[in-house]
């Protein structure tokens, strides 16, 4: 319940930013003169930016298992699954959330957690880290997953992406008509918008969406610190989950798809656009606990 109530006031929020922000700068007169509808251009922003990252994260956990192939744990087969569920389930009691599923899938060491809803989400984490690295270490990459599940990481993502992709598509629109309108000859009739404002979109959904792609980034790394912070609490203290780290910084970590790279253990690509933090970086937060 508050899950929806948190989405529904972002919307709301974002909405009143955009209001305000374009009567403040007297924007509504001017592009409502050059045939622009701008209470519908924020219902079809809205659509856009939050209608995209919530189908997206209600597939999530299909999309998640038909992407890695990943095997959810019904019934244990052996010494290794019943370990594996008995330690999701300790860490998902601590935490006061609901049992999540447990899978496993084929490939190098990497773990992830994803899923709608913190008493249904799926922690899964590959055959490569599990014969990789000892038991502890492994058990404080599964409480990690699990602080993930409980700081409800993958919703805040969501409403940071959907917020993120609204103003994407609502100002680059914007700028897109008044580029449109000064490109207009005098007294030329306004017929819908013209080349400047095709080329001018196109333009602008790409610089802003680097900067939002940032901007999401930047979030992501900061939920990976509080997500190692919360292995540690799990365990009731921090070194194997520094171990952890030390150990999958010698590795090659496995690849996710696209959709659930933020939501694994490690992964990401330059300073600016990753999704996790340097392992240096990670380890030296946790040792300043």
């Amino acid at each position: 319940m508050k899950r929806i109530a948190l989405f529904v006031l972002t919307n709301l929020a974002v909405m009143l930013v955009l209001t305000v922000t374009t009567r403040l700068l007297g924007l509504d007169r001017f592009l409502s003169a050059n045939g622009l509808n701008l209470g519908a251009l924020m219902g079809f922003s809205l659509i856009m930016g939050f209608g995209g990252a919530t189908i997206s994260l209600l597939m999530s956990k299909q999309m998640a298992k038909w992407s890695t192939g990943a095997h959810v744990i019904e019934q244990p087969s052996n010494a290794d699954e019943a370990w594996i569920v008995d330690t999701v389930r300790r860490f998902a009691d601590k935490a006061g959330i609901g049992m999540p599923e447990v899978a496993i899938y084929e490939g190098e060491p990497n773990a992830f957690a994803t899923g709608a809803f913190k008493n249904s989400a799926l922690v899964a984490v590959s055959t490569g880290l599990l014969y990789s690295m000892s038991r502890e270490e492994v058990e404080a990459v599964i409480g990690h997953e699990v602080a993930h599940v409980a700081n409800g990481d993958m919703v805040t993502m969501t409403l940071i992406q959907g917020v993120m992709n609204t103003f994407v598509v609502f100002l680059s629109r914007v700028v897109g008509y008044a580029v449109d309108s000064f490109l207009r000859k005098d007294g030329e009739e306004n017929s819908g918008p013209g080349i400047g404002y095709m080329v001018t979109t196109i333009v602008m959904d790409i610089l802003l969406g680097f900067l939002a792609a940032i901007i999401v980034a930047w979030f992501s790394r900061q939920r990976e610190f509080r997500a190692d912070a919360g292995a540690a609490q799990l365990m009731g203290r921090k070194q194997p989950m520094i171990n952890a780290l030390a150990r999958l910084g010698g590795l090659e970590p496995g690849a996710l798809p696209k959709s659930m790279a933020a939501m694994g253990i490690a992964g990401g690509l330059g300073q600016l656009f990753s999704t996790h933090p340097s392992m240096e970086d990670r380890i030296a937060a946790l040792q300043r606990l």
